[in-house]
């Protein structure tokens, strides 16, 4: 490893050990990163020096701040975070936010002052923030004046919090000391490897946990799925919907549309009313949301809503091919699917438009390698189903947690997916490695059985899981939420039976139907199998 800039060893004193690291590849030459490299000095500040301070980078509903006032923010809240508030780098800061340039101008200053972010979902409560904080030892947090209630709450178990710092208001304190403080601030000369952001996971198996990124990984993931399937450009202009603290939309909303010296819009809340609202009115040209989000759009669209877009990323679950036709029947428009990881990251398989394929994933991006492997790590025929296992210049370092060793094996990240791959290349999700149900000695993928639910137009969404039985070890438990004016009665499981029964395999069918009014999800939108699973068992 560099010799760190961090005068707050505690992310490197708790990174994994070395043999416990995924290997990391490469073998791109822009990959090949130096020593001591500041991501911000990279996403931000080049552009300045290419005579680009004019051009626009943040954007809101009613504000558009240029490169150059961007900047100067950024630097006005590092100065802020290193001489009022006492940060030294290594140092964690906690943030909470809506998406706003004054998030993203905040965030950068921490990493640009060679501080480590810790994001959080706007939607925790208390007692998943003191999580964060005591697993971060964070002592400083930075927090949109609106989303105050809950952190403050969160401090009597959180007890390392030493000062909470409310930005976004004209009144707030970050907000008053920034403006008095100097455009000027040289960035933190940092390793490429020293960490820079604490990302936790979703929890979707067990408790959460806080994966360790350096600042040469956000440039990677640009520099591999932005340069090489993403292809954006400086004149696009990006949307979405997923929170900055959940990585897909740090990297959809930040890090590729700075890379390439692009602006980003950025909304508070993107239900997929908003999000169509702003298509309409604000003509962006690259869009990143879930598969939901579009299916929901879809029913809504108007001629030309959809006429600045280009690129469509898809992401965060599972693209049904349904989706993805009848997206592009209705907008001309290929979607790009892709699965990533908080570990990894960002997307390491998903193809460029041109190449997708409806139903696939795609294939691995460049600069990383994907194999389907059996329980022994060996690699299995194409068209054979089996374990996931990528590696690539990003991959998992867990902070302080001995789930290393489940995630990363012999060299080999594993996400945790159930996947086929063809013979040409492309890898077809099947569920993720505990979402396989067996039953009667069948294997069932709950997910394959979702996405037969969805097809039929009573079903809005639905969760499968298995659930134990004496006779069959497992059977097929299918939590509905059905659409408005739909009976919920013994008719409708009938008909989704013979629905699910007609769509797929009949072994697959869902001999267990529940009708729910929600689903159990994480803060980013991810459904909670595991919840379904325990509170039913």
């Amino acid at each position: 490893m560099n010799r760190s800039a961090h005068m707050d060893t505690f992310t490197r004193d708790r990174l994994p050990r070395e043999e416990q690291w995924p290997d990391f590849l490469f073998t791109l030459p822009e990959l090949r990163y130096p020593e001591r490299l500041n991501c911000v000095a990279e996403l931000l500040d080049r552009w300045l020096e290419k005579g680009w301070g004019h051009r626009p980078c943040l954007r809101s509903l009613t504000a558009t701040w240029t490169y150059a006032e961007t900047a100067a923010q950024v630097n006005r809240i590092a100065n802020v975070l290193v001489r009022d508030l006492g940060m030294v780098p290594g140092n964690r800061v906690l943030m909470r936010s809506p998406n706003t340039p004054v998030f993203v101008a905040a965030y950068l200053a921490v990493m640009k002052a060679g501080g480590v972010v810790v994001a959080t979902m706007p939607l925790l409560r208390a007692g998943e923030l003191a999580v964060a904080i005591e697993r971060s030892k964070a002592t400083l947090a930075l927090c949109d004046a609106r989303l105050m209630d809950a952190l403050v709450e969160s401090r009597p178990t959180a007890p390392t919090l030493q000062r909470i710092v409310a930005f976004g208001a004209p009144d707030a304190e970050l907000d008053r000391l920034a403006a008095k403080a100097s455009a000027e601030f040289a960035a933190c000369d940092t390793a490429s490897d020293d960490v820079c952001l604490l990302g936790f996971t979703s929890g979707t198996t067990g408790g959460p946990k806080a994966t360790m990124h350096f600042h040469r990984d956000v440039l990677a993931i640009a520099d591999s799925y932005g340069t090489h399937v993403l292809q954006a450009c400086a004149d696009d202009v990006f949307v979405g919907s997923p929170p900055l603290a959940f990585t897909f939309g740090l990297g959809g909303l930040v890090i590729f549309p700075l890379h390439v010296g692009a602006s980003s819009l950025l909304l508070e809340k993107a239900p997929p009313d908003e999000l169509l609202a702003a298509f309409r009115a604000h003509k962006p040209t690259v869009v990143f949301t879930a598969p939901t989000a579009y299916k929901a759009i879809l029913g809504k669209l108007q001629l030309g809503d959809t006429s600045s877009l280009r690129i469509c990323v898809s992401a965060g679950e599972t693209l049904p091919a349904s989706t993805f036709d009848a997206w592009k029947a209705a907008t001309g428009i290929t979607m790009m699917d892709g699965i990533g990881a908080t570990e990894m990251l960002h997307i390491f398989i998903g193809s460029p438009a041109a190449e997708a394929r409806a139903g696939a994933t795609g294939r691995v991006v460049p600069g990383y390698e994907a194999r389907v492997v059996d329980d022994a790590g060996r690699d299995v025929p194409s068209g054979t189903p089996g374990h996931l296992a990528v590696r690539g210049p990003t991959g998992c370092r867990y902070l302080d947690d001995a789930r290393q060793t489940n995630y990363v094996r012999n060299g080999w990240n594993y996400p945790g997916d159930t996947y086929v791959r063809d013979a040409d290349g492309y890898f077809w999700f099947k569920a993720r490695s505990d979402d396989m149900i067996v039953s009667s000695g069948y294997n069932i993928a709950g997910p394959e059985v979702e996405l037969a639910l969805l097809s039929h137009p009573s079903v809005a969404e639905c969760g499968v899981v298995g659930l134990p039985d004496p006779e069959r070890g497992a059977v097929v438990a299918a939590f509905v939420v059905v659409r408005p004016a739909v009976s919920a009665d013994a008719a409708l499981v009938a008909t989704l039976q013979e629905h699910v029964k007609a769509t797929i395999a009949p072994y697959k069918y869902p001999r267990i139907v529940r009708f729910v009014a929600e689903l159990p999800k994480t803060a980013s939108g991810k459904l909670r199998r595991n919840v379904l699973r325990e509170s039913n068992s």
